[in-house]
């Protein structure tokens, strides 16, 4: 019988399905991405090193790739030039936006022309770099500045609406359920959420559950589910913790509490709480399963699904 682990505050019990482990070059393996991000049932890769960002399809090849040149022989390509390339989100319409961290732009594909142009050029606009970029159910745009520790809302043609300040530094924002924009405050080791409407703050998380080992020690990644409820890879701790987005309690659900970045995961791990998450990022949840991916030593990487009994 597989192992899992029971939430105790959803009610809910997570197994490992599968893990893939990624070698130097690999970029899609068994219908998967090491990083990669779901919208309508469609997954986006994100090669964040490699400057790539492209469509998997259910056969597990690739559709179509942006980068600065053509990446595998045959496949459609729009040329875009990538700069570590942080998430994938679609526009109303369905056209792509990809945000790149390193010179702080967002771009918009156009896939009917097979051309990308410069959506948001955030260096302009003063950003120091740009993290992850979402459309919430109104098609306007969030983009989370990493470092500069604030929040910013375009238009879906990339005009400056507002900006919500004082947070530390964000490394992952998801749009919630209702429409609250939720920031993972990493540099407050704190999980908070913006009002789109009057742009309030509330806090949901932060510092000491009621359990001393469910602490955010070091929370980089960041995924919610269908009714809101928030996954928080905590980078340093080696685990990933579930949050309830009304009390703000949290769960262990996966991870040892320590890590060997030289030791890839066993395949045939089922235990969530047995995996070795060294350096946790960019995880995605859609349909009931989370994507862990974690970094290991010498390029390689493993991701770890976890899927909701």
């Amino acid at each position: 019988m597989a192992s899992v682990v029971k939430s105790a505050h959803a009610q809910c019990m997570w197994t490992v399905e599968r893990i893939v482990h990624f070698e130097p070059g690999d970029f899609v393996k068994d219908g998967l991405s090491h990083f990669g991000f779901r919208h309508g049932g469609r997954l986006y890769a994100v090669d964040h090193a490699g400057q790539v960002a492209a469509l998997v399809g259910d056969d597990g090849k690739l559709e179509w790739t942006v980068a600065a040149r053509p990446v595998v022989d045959g496949v459609p390509h729009v040329d875009a030039a990538l700069d570590f390339p942080m998430y994938v989100d679609l526009l109303p319409g369905g056209s792509p936006i990809v945000s790149n961290f390193g010179d702080a732009r967002l771009w918009r594909i156009d896939l009917r022309q097979m051309r990308a142009d410069v959506l948001v050029d955030g260096r302009g606009l003063g950003m120091v770099d740009m993290g992850n970029c979402v459309v919430d159910g109104s098609g306007r745009i969030w983009v989370n500045e990493v470092r500069g520790g604030r929040v910013w809302r375009f238009d879906r043609d990339g005009g400056v609406v507002r900006t919500v300040e004082g947070f530390g530094w964000i490394y992952d924002i998801r749009i919630a359920p209702g429409g609250e924009v939720f920031v993972l405050d990493s540099g407050n080791f704190a999980l908070r959420a913006i009002d789109p409407e009057t742009y309030a703050v509330r806090t949901v998380a932060e510092g000491f559950a009621s359990d001393p080992t469910a602490r955010f020690d070091g929370p980089i990644s960041l995924a919610l589910d269908e009714d809101g409820t928030a996954y928080v890879g905590d980078r340093f701790a080696y685990v990933v913790r579930e949050v309830d987005p009304a009390s703000g309690a949290m769960t262990t659900i996966a991870g040892r509490g320590e890590a060997d970045d030289a030791r890839a995961n066993d395949p045939g791990e089922c235990d969530p709480r047995r995996l070795n998450l060294p350096q946790i990022s960019s995880m995605d949840y859609c349909s009931g399963r989370l994507y862990v991916p974690t970094d290991l030593d010498g390029d390689r990487g493993d991701l770890a699904v976890l899927r909701r009994l």
